[in-house]
């Protein structure tokens, strides 16, 4: 399947400058950036990467930035609210961390990493206004979505920094198309406004035509928010951050109506793959082969083979298997996944969900046990302290309310 396809049918084109899609299926430089405000990137940013790694197995050379120059500014694309500035030695710590990221998504392929506090550590601000902001009208700026949005009757307000971030971005299109040839760059759909920056720049700057293109953003359906970094429930591709268990359990969580959507764009899975997993799922939906298929997927190419262990941990933490039949690797996985406690038969309740964590104080722990939220080994209890049999070969799962990722092993004390 030609890239422009595969891309058509996946739903990854929204906006772009060429008429064509079949522009796509003659390989030239394409560029994508990403924000460095966190030491991580999240299932947002991921999207976005694999879009660029799809380009890249199809024969694009890739030029990806990570910002070093533009995390300093603040991107107010998508943006309600002003950004709170990091100091440069901490941006310079993500960008470390990032580049690390997408080093690992891009095992294999050939493509160029950039920083562009490199070119702009230098810069002169007359130099600028001059070779970029010359070349930008007030009126084409102040119609940009997030500047209306923001200098509206309910808007926040904007500052100059974040107003002239666009210009930013058109100048790091301008140094990537002299440096490396890049006629194309890609995001997300939150991202428009700025990409556009870059192509009269490089129109009027060097007589030459160059073309952007975005991709939708991918919203949670339950929530209707898109994945973000500073969203609530933000996933992340750090395992410090998000461990490879509650980063499976997210994917095998999902709903129905978005777990094709999902395959498609977060695996590298065929269309031929995607529609016999979908129609395996749709013959017996109590299966939820789709979203186990869809978790595996993701959590390997994000995790590695570590990733894989997530499954096996989460059939405990599910009750699919019993604790008694837990052995030594697993029980080491559990332990690095969620808080291991000790405790007795007859000790309370109260008192293992504040040393785990489950509960943040004593007074926490009551309400928890009087909403009937506590759940040992998957089923709801209403008591307040541990029995014998509660332990399977000498362990228990504690749960608080009714996310799987919220539970604590709890051995018992000799």
């Amino acid at each position: 399947m030609k890239l422009s396809e595969d891309l058509s049918w996946r739903g990854l084109i929204k906006d772009k400058t060429f008429t064509d899609p079949a522009w796509l299926d003659s390989p030239q430089t394409f560029y994508h950036g990403v924000d460095a405000s966190d030491d991580s990137l999240t299932i947002g940013n991921l999207a976005a990467m694999l879009l660029a790694r799809r380009f890249a197995d199809a024969g694009w050379q890739a030029v990806l930035l990570a910002g070093g120059a533009t995390s300093l500014v603040g991107d107010p694309g998508g943006k309600t609210e002003e950004r709170a500035l990091a100091p440069r030695e901490v941006i310079q710590k993500n960008v470390e961390a990032i580049k690390q990221q997408i080093t690992k998504l891009f095992a294999g392929e050939k493509f160029t990493l950039v920083d562009n506090y490199d070119w702009f550590s230098d810069i002169k601000y007359l130099d600028f206004l001059r070779d970029v902001g010359k070349h930008y009208s007030m009126t084409e700026l102040m119609q940009r979505d997030f500047v209306a949005a923001r200098m509206g009757e309910q808007g926040s307000g904007i500052s100059y920094a974040e107003f002239s971030y666009s210009l930013i971005q058109g100048y790091d299109y301008w140094q990537l198309y002299k440096n490396h040839n890049v006629v194309l760059q890609i995001g997300g759909s939150d991202q428009w406004g700025n990409m556009l920056s870059g192509v009269p720049l490089i129109r009027k700057k060097e007589n030459a035509e160059v073309h952007a293109m975005s991709m939708p953003l991918v919203i949670n359906k339950a929530t209707g928010v898109k994945f973000g970094k500073s969203e609530a429930g933000a996933v992340w591709l750090d395992p410090d951050k998000t461990t490879p268990t509650q980063f499976y359990q997210f994917w095998i969580n999902s709903g129905d109506e978005d777990v094709e959507e999902y395959l498609k764009i977060f695996t590298f899975l065929l269309k031929e793959q995607i529609v016999q997993v979908m129609n395996e799922h749709h013959s017996d939906p109590g299966q939820r082969k789709a979203q186990k298929t869809l978790a595996e997927e993701v959590t390997k190419l994000v995790h590695g083979e570590h990733g894989g262990s997530a499954d096996v941990v989460t059939k405990y933490l599910t009750s699919q298997v019993s604790l008694t039949d837990v052995n030594e690797d697993d029980l080491s996985q559990l332990r690095q996944e969620i808080p291991s406690i000790k405790a007795a038969a007859g000790s309370g309740l109260m008192e293992a969900l504040v040393q785990s964590g489950l509960a943040q104080s004593n007074s926490d722990a009551r309400r928890l046990m009087a909403g009937n939220a506590v759940y040992i080994n998957g089923l709801p209890v209403n008591r307040e302290n541990f029995e014998q049999s509660d332990f399977h070969n000498g362990r228990l799962l504690l749960r608080r309310g009714k996310a799987y990722k919220d539970s604590a092993l709890v051995e018992l004390s000799e």
